[in-house]
């Protein structure tokens, strides 16, 4: 049966993946980014996470089209890298406020009309650097660790309504900013990967696709990471 599939973020990278896979398994696929604009087959929504408005408004917009939303990848996030000394505040509050209080945003609405419907699955994108950690990046690595715990609650909390909450943890992927490294950094990098490479995007969202699949109606409160070993299962 064709579901209604939100994906934040999901006009490039990880989320375009897993809202192409979505889309070619059948489901309607809408993707919320800041733009809004529409990508191919997938239908956009403007979709700030980090204003609660504009989530509430997209939606709005989605469950008036299209349905209530049956399966959220909360996967929008980004990075303000830099160490710690001279990090500023608003360099920590806006990641956090993008990528963890964004993730509250979308799941707080999400779920009004799963619990409604008795079913439903929320799947966040964290990184392999919630559990690892990175220099220059204790804002991101905080935000990403908090998924984990946002998660963790909503199985507890919405587990008995039929709601699924899990987290893929993501590891070296290639996407913008891994090509944006320099050739130094990105052997480096390589070099702490058992499997000697990054992460192609599907890869990302076939986990995605599988955690969203009647197949993994039993699992919640996951971490699931897909990084090449560089975490070692943590």
């Amino acid at each position: 049966m064709s579901r209604v599939v939100l994906v934040t973020g999901g006009n490039r990278g990880i989320g375009l993946a897993t809202a192409r896979a979505f889309a070619k398994q059948g489901d309607r696929v809408v993707i919320g980014h800041r733009a809004g604009t529409s990508i191919d087959d997938l239908i956009g929504v403007t979709c700030d996470v980090a204003d609660t408005a504009s989530v509430d408004a997209a939606f709005d917009e989605v469950e008036k089209e299209h349905g209530p939303v049956e399966v959220l990848v909360s996967n929008a996030g980004i990075t303000r890298d830099g160490l710690l000394m001279r990090m500023s505040d608003d360099d920590i509050i806006d990641v956090l406020n993008t990528n963890l209080t964004g993730a509250f945003r979308l799941a707080r609405r999400a779920s009004k009309s799963m619990v409604r419907q008795r079913r439903g699955r929320i799947i966040v994108i964290s990184s392999v650097m919630a559990m690892r950690g990175q220099v220059g990046q204790t804002n991101y690595s905080a935000s990403k660790a908090g998924l984990i715990g946002l998660a963790r609650s909503l199985a507890r909390e919405l587990g008995s309504r039929g709601i699924t909450a899990n987290v893929v943890a993501p590891g070296f992927v290639d996407t913008d900013m891994t090509e944006a490294l320099t050739e130094e950094m990105r052997t480096r990098m390589l070099s702490e990967i058992p499997l000697g490479r990054t992460a192609q995007p599907d890869e990302i969202a076939s986990v995605v696709t599988f955690l969203a699949s009647d197949a993994a109606a039993y699992i919640t409160g996951a971490i699931i990471p897909v990084d090449g070993g560089v975490g070692l299962g943590h």
